[in-house]
């Protein structure tokens, strides 16, 4: 059995995305800051079926990132994807004349250095296995910079960078793929539902095509 690990996971999309992947088997490492959060989705999820255990790690952590990664894996089996979604924190939201330096380089530590960091850590397993998938969650600053949210228009411009390079390096055997959505999860919208989603993440999985994907009308 190998496992996707999710790091922001939380009762939204990270809960849907267990879900999804656990129906076809997948055991769900759950990865975010608050113990008590995690463990008490990791048994949310178990009640309805899903093999699942928390993990605390926040994403400037490099070293607690790492720690829950290889924990994970001793004790759900081999990662084979992971889900890079921790939701953008509030001062990476500022307008951009609000914006300094110190809150860009937070900015950019959240979203590439931690997904580096995660990335890193899980590719040599990917490798062994001869098969993986690395899915980046962003905004729609990722593709479209916003004055009005600066912090992460800069983060996930070079979290994008990355995944592109990676997606070119990587393929055929490992699948990089970046999911942008340009709205709010769960605010109402079903184009923008966890599990409208989660499902998107799975077909990102099975059929490994290009690397950015963006919800919208089809």
């Amino acid at each position: 059995m190998t496992t996707i690990a999710i790091i922001g996971a939380g009762p939204g999309l990270g809960a849907a995305a267990a879900r999804r992947f656990g129906r076809e088997g997948f055991s769900a490492a759950l990865i975010s800051r608050t113990q008590d959060n995690v463990d008490r989705l990791a048994a949310e999820l178990g009640d309805g079926g899903v093999r699942a255990r928390g993990y605390a790690a926040d994403v400037q952590d490099r070293e607690r990132v790492v720690e829950a990664l290889k924990s994970a894996a001793d004790d759900l089996g081999p990662i084979e994807v992971l889900q890079y979604s921790p939701a953008p924190r509030r001062e990476f939201l500022r307008p951009v004349l609000d914006t300094g330096v110190d809150d860009f380089a937070a900015a950019v530590e959240f979203s590439l250095h931690g997904s580096v960091t995660a990335v890193q850590q899980v590719l040599p397993g990917m490798t062994e296995l001869g098969k993986g998938t690395i899915l980046l969650v962003n905004g729609g600053s990722a593709a479209t910079p916003n004055g009005n949210v600066a912090g992460t228009s800069v983060a996930f411009a070079g979290e994008s960078a990355y995944g592109t390079m990676l997606h070119d390096a990587l393929a055929p055997r490992i699948h990089v793929g970046q999911l942008v959505v340009p709205g709010t999860i769960g605010g109402g919208d079903p184009m923008f539902a966890p599990d409208a989603l989660a499902e998107k993440l799975w077909t990102m999985h099975v059929q490994r095509g290009n690397f950015r994907v963006t919800v919208g009308p089809a």
